[in-house]
C-alpha cells in the first residue's frame, strides 16, 4: 500500500478531496483561493484603473468580462475582490468559532449558573436571523471591513457556541475524564487538552459550511452599501453599483453574482464529502 494511500485512507480533508463529489468543488475553491493571493500578478487591470472613453463595454479580447461605469476592467475587479470578500469571510468566521469554541466549552464543562447564564444570551440571539443581526451591528459600529467583520463573527457565533456545549456536555462523561478529573487534573487541563480536541472536527466542518453563508452575508452587505467601501472591490459592492446599470451592461452584476453562487455551492458541495469522510459508518456503508 503506498503512503498517498495511506494518507488518504487516514486523513478526512484526503478522503473527501479524493471522492469524485469532493474533488471538483476542491479544485474549484483552490483555484479562487489562488487567484485571491496572487491578485496582484493574475490580474490584467488594475482594480482602480478607470478610462472613462471605454465605460459599459461588453466582454472582448481586451476585457474578458467588459468594463463598468468606470471603465475599469471587471475581470480584474473579481479577482481583487475574491481576496476582500474572502477575507472578510474566513476571517470572521474564523474569529466566531475560536471565540464560540471557548464560550461553549467553559459552558458546557461547568454548568450552572454560568452555563444558563450563556445558553439564554445564546437562544436569545440566535432567534434572529444573522442578517438582522449583522445590519444591527453594523448600524452602529459604521459601514466598513473591519466592522462588516465584527457583525458576521458576532452574528455567527451562537451556532458554534451552541454546537461546542452540546458536544463538550457528551464527552464530559466519558470514563477518560472522569480518570483525569480523579487524577487532580485542572479544569482548564481538562477542558483545553481533552475535550476541545475531541470537539473540534463537527465546529469546523461547520465553520466551513457556515463561511459560505457569510460570503453571502457579506455580499448583502455589501450591495447595501455597508461593506467595503469605493474603490476597494468586493462581489457584494459591485452588484450593488451594476444594479443601476443593469439594462445597459448587465455583465456588471452578472459575473460577481455568478461567482458569489459558484463559490458557496463549491463550499457545500465540499463540506458534504467532507462530513461523509468524517462519517466511519457512511465509509462502511459504501464500501
Amino acid at each position: 500500500m503506498s503512503l498517498a494511500w495511506t494518507l488518504a485512507e487516514r486523513h478526512p480533508v484526503l478522503r473527501a478531496i479524493s471522492s469524485p463529489r469532493g474533488f471538483l468543488p476542491a479544485l474549484y475553491l483552490a483555484i479562487v483561493l489562488l487567484l485571491a493571493v496572487f491578485a496582484p500578478l493574475v490580474a490584467p487591470y488594475a482594480y482602480d484603473a478607470q478610462n472613462l472613453t471605454i465605460t459599459n463595454q461588453p466582454p472582448s479580447t481586451s476585457h474578458w468580462l467588459g468594463t463598468d461605469e468606470f471603465g475599469r476592467d471587471v475581470l480584474s475587479r473579481v479577482i481583487y475582490g475574491a481576496r476582500t470578500s474572502l477575507t472578510v469571510s474566513v476571517t470572521s468566521i474564523g474569529a466566531s468559532v475560536l471565540l464560540g469554541l471557548c464560550l461553549g466549552a467553559v459552558s458546557g464543562y461547568l454548568g450552572g449558573l454560568f452555563d444558563r447564564g450563556v445558553t439564554a444570551a445564546v437562544d436569545l440571539t440566535w432567534s434572529f436571523p444573522e442578517i438582522l443581526i449583522a445590519l444591527i451591528f453594523v448600524a452602529i459600529i459604521g459601514p466598513g471591513l473591519e466592522s462588516t467583520m465584527f457583525a458576521i463573527a458576532i452574528a455567527y457565533l451562537a451556532q458554534f457556541t451552541r454546537l461546542t456545549r452540546g458536544q463538550i456536555m457528551a464527552l464530559k462523561r466519558e470514563t477518560y475524564i472522569e480518570a483525569t478529573v480523579s487524577l487532580g487534573a485542572r479544569h482548564g487541563h481538562i477542558i483545553f487538552r481533552h475535550l476541545v480536541p475531541n470537539a473540534l472536527a463537527p465546529v469546523i466542518v461547520a465553520g466551513m459550511l457556515a463561511t459560505g453563508d457569510a460570503i453571502i452575508l457579506e455580499a448583502t452587505l455589501g450591495y447595501f452599501g455597508l461593506g467595503a467601501q469605493p474603490p476597494t472591490p468586493s462581489w457584494g459592492a459591485m452588484m450593488s453599483s451594476g444594479s443601476a446599470q443593469i439594462f445597459i451592461a448587465p455583465w456588471i452584476i452578472v459575473f460577481p453574482g455568478l461567482v458569489v453562487a459558484l463559490t458557496v455551492v463549491a463550499i457545500n458541495l465540499f463540506g458534504d464529502a467532507l462530513i461523509r469522510a468524517l462519517d466511519i459508518r457512511a465509509r462502511l456503508r459504501d464500501a
